[in-house]
């Protein structure tokens, strides 16, 4: 029997196919007739033709040399322009249809797969394998690649061919040792890590090491050829798609541990990073978010980076001879060995930050927050949405003037911007309201409330206790306004939620002569007298500065905006553009926060 292909798509080889089944049923006595029609539906299908003649014709243009992808990025310049639209949804209608239109999961799919074709490479076509292989011979490949200014790096170096090399401490033979993403090899998809480099262009590499091989490729023009003997196991190369925010600033020609410097990355504290590869235990491969160079660049892992920090702080520990409350270190490796490129990141011990509930007052004890270690944090970007606004917090030290900031944008737009009401359990002074200025509870009822979780930040100062609670800043949030908070630095950590996310703008205090001159021209009163009844002392001035000092050290990976107190009206005409970005402009925040 034939079985009749009515529509003009169908792929001839599963009709082909679906002729033979039905040609063969009866010999296939073990196949069901619920199995035999299963099978048969699925060679009907139209989404199994289709996807067959999509595959075939891709082979074809590919085979032509007529398959070019105009471009392998095309989520990222989503993302761009989903950036720009943002604030121009609310003046066009046809900005905020596409604005939504490319946020559906459907589009998003559908450039994702457009990429992920679009990044493999198809050139150059090896030679069918012999079905008959002597099973002692070693399988020999012949890979060209088109020299470009990636460097190729010896004793585990790199690019020109956007690979690292290395000699295994094994066999002694020079093998890949790493792949960098985006590179001429990872594009060719025809060189593994772990493959075995036998010759480069007709030149034997026996007995040669990596900084050998190195010059043969500086030395060469145009194609260069590497006869290769193919590694055991070719896993292949996925990019993740993590951000990462860096909380430190990276210099790769100053790292005298980085397998090659070329390879390295540089980057600022604040970047984000796009990191397209964790397989290596020490060193990452990573981007610069919005970086249109394919090529990643060699970056130290988190496990890395944290050891780095111990070291510095040990040290410096010991220079204030504080060795009482040191923790072993463990020994930095220069570079990984042969075994450690698929080792799991290890994870130190102090990653993991335990919940603290915060009890502050004048004699501040740090060494809890000490004892994180930032290096990076997830981001992924939030995208505002009209009328529900993030809460703004400032930090920064006593005295700086963050309440008068505050206290400014209140009485800017009182329509706008609103702060809670927070709770003491001290008793009111004269001409205070109770809902006003404070609630007035007693501490019993302030610890009950404090032990069931209703503050999102609370502390002690002077035997009284203080705090905010979060079902006020949930109410003014829900109503619409700009929730301003200016809270205590150690209750960061409390504040910066998934439920709050909250816009952290630290106050930051100029250096001694500014703040000096600045307030007494202002005439500012002393915040460290509570009669406000004379001005700053030079104690003082110092006493801001090395606070400002401390919370930066401690807290400014959680800063997501820095502004320099110096000039009052300028530190606000920034803070209300500050404000605005954040109500106009999706921005990186903890991936937490958007999943």
């Amino acid at each position: 029997m034939t079985v009749v292909m009515e529509h003009v798509n169908w792929n001839p080889a599963l009709s082909t196919l679906l002729n033979s089944l039905e040609e063969n049923k009866s010999e296939i006595p073990s196949c069901t007739d619920e199995e035999f029609g299963f099978l048969s539906d699925l060679l009907r299908s139209k989404e199994l033709n289709a996807l067959v003649n999509v595959h075939k014709k891709i082979q074809s243009n590919a085979e032509d040399d007529k398959f070019f992808p105009v471009l392998s990025n095309s989520m990222d310049i989503d993302v761009e322009i989903l950036d720009m639209l943002a604030s121009k949804t609310h003046g066009s209608e046809l900005c905020r249809e596409l604005f939504h239109l490319l946020q559906k999961p459907h589009i998003q799919g559908l450039l994702c797969t457009h990429d992920a074709v679009a990044q493999k490479d198809y050139y150059p076509r090896l030679s069918e394998i012999p079905l008959e292989v002597d099973e002692d011979e070693e399988t020999v490949k012949i890979v060209q690649l088109v020299k470009s200014d990636e460097p190729l790096c010896g004793d585990d170096v790199e690019p020109i061919v956007g690979a690292t090399i290395k000699t295994c401490e094994i066999t002694g033979k020079i093998v890949i040792a790493r792949i960098m993403h985006g590179g001429a090899a990872d594009r060719s998809g025809l060189i593994h890590v772990g493959d075995e480099v036998c010759e480069v262009n007709n030149i034997s590499v026996e007995g040669k090491t990596p900084n050998d091989v190195l010059k043969i490729l500086q030395n060469s023009e145009g194609t260069i050829t590497f006869k290769i003997i193919p590694a055991d196991s070719k896993g292949g190369i996925r990019e993740s798609k993590v951000r990462v925010r860096a909380h430190f600033l990276y210099k790769a020609a100053d790292d005298p541990y980085i397998p090659c410097k070329e390879a390295g990355l540089d980057f600022n504290k604040g970047d984000v990073l796009h990191i397209v590869s964790q397989d290596d235990a020490y060193w990452w491969q990573a981007r610069r978010e919005g970086d249109r160079n394919m090529r990643a660049g060699l970056i130290p892992s988190r496990a890395l980076q944290e050891r780095r920090i111990i070291l510095e702080r040990q040290q410096k520990d010991k220079t204030d001879d504080e060795e009482d409350n040191l923790m072993p270190l463990p020994t930095l490796c220069p570079r990984p060995s042969t075994s450690s490129l698929h080792a799991s990141p290890t994870k130190c011990n102090l990653q993991g930050i335990k919940t603290k509930k915060i009890m502050y007052d004048a004699a501040e004890n740090d060494d809890f927050d000490r004892e994180e270690i930032p290096t990076y944090e997830e981001v992924a970007k939030l995208y505002p949405r009209p009328g529900l606004y993030r809460p703004v917090v400032l930090i920064g030290p006593p005295g700086v003037g963050r309440n008068e900031l505050k206290r400014r944008l209140l009485v800017t737009d009182p329509d706008k911007y609103k702060t809670p009401v927070p709770y003491t359990s001290r008793p009111p002074r004269p001409g205070e309201v109770d809902g006003k200025e404070y609630f007035f509870v007693t501490r019993e009822q302030m610890e009950q409330d404090i032990e069931s979780g209703k503050f999102i930040e609370y502390g002690e100062y002077k035997g009284n206790l203080y705090g905010t609670s979060g079902e006020s800043v949930s109410s003014l949030l829900n109503a619409g306004f700009v929730c301003l908070l200016s809270p205590h630095y150690q209750a960061l950590k409390m504040l910066r939620t998934p439920q709050s996310k909250p816009y952290v703008i630290y106050i930051k205090p100029p250096r001694f002569e500014i703040l000096k001159e600045t307030r007494n021209e202002a005439r500012a009163r002393s915040t460290f007298d509570e009669s406000n009844s004379r001005g700053f002392t030079d104690d003082e001035f110092n006493e801001i500065l090395h606070s400002a000092a401390r919370i930066e050290f401690l807290y400014s990976h959680l800063f997501d905006e820095v502004i320099v107190n110096g000039d009052l009206a300028i530190a606000f005409e920034q803070l209300v553009t500050a404000i605005h970005r954040v109500e106009s402009e999706p921005l990186w925040v903890p991936a937490s926060w958007v999943q």
